[in-house]
């Protein structure tokens, strides 16, 4: 058994001040701000080029892109409480929660604080049609303001009620989804600094699982050590409960629960960590509960992974178009296809991001597109057979370049 804090791969990656102590951020202001101007110019250059007055958003994650404010993240995804309104050619207004506007203060990314006007049911209940209405004029008052004879009006997300009380005031509804996707697939280099500091993060809670991998602890015991590093060095939340040990790696896509590992069982985790200033680290890796020496067949699984990472990593470049990396991708065993990923890689950024490249097998209902200098991309790699004990789990992080890829994370794959 291989302890962690004596094996200089893996220790590395704990803090060199000292296991607990949180991580120190090494990202000064003036980088921050740079990478919100770039993200912003981002956003607006998408808009001209849509020919939209301004982008209304709910999602926070695209408000956090756009302006940088934050405020209760989880609980917005599933209530309409916070909004912002980018015009091309005019402010940015971030519409707070009441007794929230200060959540906006200090940031150069906004123009003018306003209260929002919510109106999911929980907050309207039976007024919400004459919220509906109040919302709408403000929105349409902006717009007229701002936009001119424009009425063209992208949004990210939206109720109905929403969109037919625009709709009625004269606007255009314009899918925003593109918009904030295209915008957000290109990062700056800025934005790639930060991102290597989510990364070493993650790294660290990956160091610390990697420690407490041994038997008679449970998967979520395990899976909690990535929180607890992320959460205390400024991190904010992890998207998913991807973490399984022994037979429940078998298919994929089971959650981490109470089952306990056994020695020798296969660990597959999948980070999915929406880390410091809200970049996501989606890092895959596997390995052996007690670190112990990998049977033939775990080998086998391991080894036909990394394959397929290596080889779809190789052949990435910017102007690859997306059909053209499917005919150049590494091809699956048979035996392997029935238990195979949903994609071959996808974007990342502030969390999964467009495009998502499916596998070969499935690549018949892929849409068209290319890869661009600056895209960031997780490549991927699920290799198991169905109704086998176990599978293997990996993934990479990495910036394309004009030479090929620059890999974001190092956390050593096992040695095999």
């Amino acid at each position: 058994m291989v302890d962690v804090f004596k094996d200089p791969r893996k220790a590395a990656y704990l803090n060199p001040e000292g296991r607990d102590k949180p991580m120190k951020s090494p990202i000064p202001l003036a980088t921050l701000k740079r990478a919100r101007a770039f993200r912003q110019q981002r956003l607006r250059a998408e808009l001209a080029r849509h020919d939209c007055a301004a982008i209304l958003l709910y999602d926070p994650i695209n408000i956090r892109y756009a302006l940088d404010v934050v405020n209760m993240q989880l609980w917005a995804t599933h209530n309409m409480f916070h909004y912002a309104l980018v015009c091309a050619n005019g402010p940015a207004i971030d519409f707070q929660y009441k007794g929230a506007e200060h959540r906006a203060n200090g940031l150069e990314t906004i123009d003018e604080v306003r209260l929002a006007t919510t109106w999911f049911y929980m907050s309207s209940g039976g007024r919400l049609e004459e919220r509906v209405e109040r919302w709408a004029d403000e929105i349409a008052d902006v717009l007229r303001e701002h936009g001119g004879a424009n009425r063209r009006l992208a949004v990210d997300r939206m109720e109905p009620m929403g969109v037919d009380a625009l709709r009625k005031r004269g606007i255009t509804i314009v899918e925003g989804q593109q918009i904030t996707e295209i915008a957000r697939s290109i990062k700056g280099e800025d934005e790639l600094e930060i991102m290597r500091w989510t990364v070493r993060v993650c790294e660290a809670g990956l160091a610390r699982m990697y420690d407490s991998s041994l038997p008679d602890k449970t998967e979520q015991e395990i899976w909690a050590d990535l929180h607890y590093e992320n959460i205390r060095s400024g991190g904010e939340w992890i998207e998913t409960r991807l973490l399984t040990v022994g037979q429940r790696t078998n298919p994929w896509f089971q959650e981490a629960s109470d089952h306990v590992a056994e020695l020798g069982d296969m660990l597959g985790v999948d980070t999915d960590l929406i880390g410091p200033y809200g970049y996501c680290a989606d890092i895959s890796r596997s390995w052996t509960i007690g670190h112990t020496r990998m049977t033939n067949a775990q080998r086998t699984l391991y080894a036909a992974a990394l394959d397929q990472i290596r080889h779809n990593c190789a052949i990435l470049r910017p102007g690859l178009t997306f059909h053209e990396f499917n005919a150049k991708s590494w091809r699956i065993p048979d035996k392997y296809v029935g238990g195979r990923y949903s994609v071959v890689l996808h974007g990342v950024g502030m969390a999964d991001e467009w495009p998502g490249v499916l596998l070969h097998p499935d690549f018949d209902a892929m849409y068209e597109g290319r890869f661009e200098e600056n895209m960031t991309v997780c490549v991927e790699s699920l290799i198991g057979t169905p109704g086998e004990r176990e599978s293997v789990k990996l993934e990479t992080q990495v910036v394309i370049r004009a030479g090929g890829v620059e890999r974001l994370d190092s956390f050593p794959w096992e040695e095999i």
